[in-house]
């Protein structure tokens, strides 16, 4: 054995005995280290526990554009399949023989329910809840997909496409929109506009596989093929999606506060205006083209696609602008001219001034949907972006009120007129201009009457 051996396990045993007989003279009232989360939580939540303060928004960077494409994928399996619903209400209408206005409840419950639950998915979100909320919402929508192919009658319906689909909507879509918005500040309208092109990726999909499918597989596989796609995109944003902010523990599940702010109470009554009239041409087009123009029912889809398709352009150039010029400046011109087609609508007499129409009107309501939300966040002030789950989900509930009872209203007002559609476009028409009004109030509490100012 070589004589500088005891000296080296000598001075080995001294290193690794003074940091313990260090730790040992420590004082009592030291300050308690944080203590590591288990494993599970840290595999569940896809972070750490340990609350720290990641800094302002990327507004880029590949996580953050990851996010973009997560929230794509979910708008596309969720406001995307919904937007289709007009392909499901002509379906039900010829094999269901019911009434049209009883159809639309099932695809008005489905999105009230995605819009109301936001209130209490947003406040989840914001204390670090989004991985369960948005799982136990896969479960919910692949076991309402997949019942949906069994149903016979019209409450199996109900309960598998309106309520099951639309708890699912609610679990998914406001904690997405919510999350991806904390990474963007400067780009935000632009990131949004991106995500919201997942329903027209949806409405165009979803129509062609049952335009495709139907005659030739029958309604159960036709409803199995999306299902199986669904899973894929929710397998994929399960595994992707990560939460940036720490959470937010303490904090009411209504943050009322925000509605003293007259700007944010302006602008949710604007969007609950907005949005009573919008999802009317959506669910009512293609039988108003068969109904009253003798329309085949290939050509109301047709129809129906044209009207989708045109949010891939005006989803993603008016909403990049808005960055530049505001969102709000975008948004209020664009609800005037849904305004102005509701009254065009009266007096169509003809398929190709109906495409026209689908074209415009598809055009204005892809950019009042893109746009909405992000003006939400545009509002909130940096350092309240812990808060923005719940004031997004506030305002989605205000919005589920109006999304819920505008399409049955319709239909009730198409009913009570022998057929008429006279009557809902006027009432549609004038929620429009009710809605843009109350935005350009929201836009004169914010800045006054300097027209240049970008808001």
């Amino acid at each position: 054995m070589d004589d500088d051996q005891p000296h080296t396990l000598n001075h080995e045993f001294q290193n690794a005995i003074e940091p313990q007989a260090a730790a040992q003279q420590q004082p009592h009232d030291d300050v308690e280290k944080p203590r590591r989360p288990p494993t599970l939580t840290r595999v569940f939540t896809r972070r750490s526990a340990i609350s720290i303060d990641p800094g302002p928004a990327p507004d880029g960077g590949t996580r953050a554009w990851i996010q973009v494409f997560c929230t794509h994928q979910t708008i596309f399996t969720t406001f995307g399949f919904f937007t289709s619903f007009g392909v499901y209400q002509t379906y039900y209408e010829n094999t269901l023989g019911i009434a049209p206005s009883t159809i639309s409840w099932i695809g008005s419950i489905q999105v009230f329910l995605l819009f109301f639950l936001g209130t209490f998915t947003g406040r989840a979100t914001d204390a670090g809840l989004f991985r369960p909320v948005y799982i136990t919402g896969a479960i919910f929508q692949l076991v309402g997909i997949f019942t949906l192919a069994q149903s016979t009658a019209v409450w199996h319906v109900f309960l598998s496409q309106g309520l099951c689909l639309g708890i699912a909507n609610g679990l998914q879509f406001c904690p997405s929109m919510a999350l991806v918005s904390t990474y963007f500040v400067k780009r935000r309208a632009f990131a949004l506009g991106i995500t919201a092109l997942g329903s027209c990726t949806g409405g165009i999909v979803f129509p062609l596989i049952v335009q495709q499918c139907l005659p030739r597989l029958g309604f159960p596989w036709t409803i199995r093929i999306i299902g199986f796609i669904m899973l894929v995109s929710n397998l994929v944003t399960v595994a992707l999606y990560r939460t940036r902010l720490p959470p937010r523990k303490a904090g009411p599940l209504v943050d009322w506060a925000s509605f003293k702010e007259l700007p944010y109470t302006l602008y949710c009554a604007g969007a609950f205006f907005s949005f009573w009239g919008l999802y009317f041409a959506f669910f009512y087009i293609g039988s108003y083209a068969r109904n009253v123009l003798g329309a085949s029912y290939q050509q109301s889809i047709n129809l129906l696609l044209v009207q989708v398709c045109m949010g891939f352009v005006f989803r993603l150039l008016p909403t990049y602008y808005a960055d530049k010029v505001g969102g709000l400046n975008v948004l209020i011109p664009f609800s005037v001219v849904c305004g102005v087609m509701m009254f065009a609508w009266i007096g169509i007499k003809s398929m190709g001034t109906l495409y026209v129409f689908a074209v415009i009107y598809g055009s204005g309501s892809a950019v009042i949907q893109a746009l909405w939300p992000a003006v939400i966040g545009s509002m909130s002030r940096e350092k309240d972006l812990k808060k923005a789950g719940v004031r997004m989900g506030m305002a989605f509930t205000v919005v589920s009120v109006s999304s819920f009872t505008g399409p049955p209203l319709a239909g009730a007002l198409i009913q009570s007129h022998g057929g008429s559609y006279t009557y809902a476009n006027i009432w549609a028409g004038m929620s429009f201009f009710v809605g843009a009004c109350l935005l350009v109030a929201t836009r004169v509490a914010l800045v006054g009457w300097d027209w240049r100012a970008k808001v």
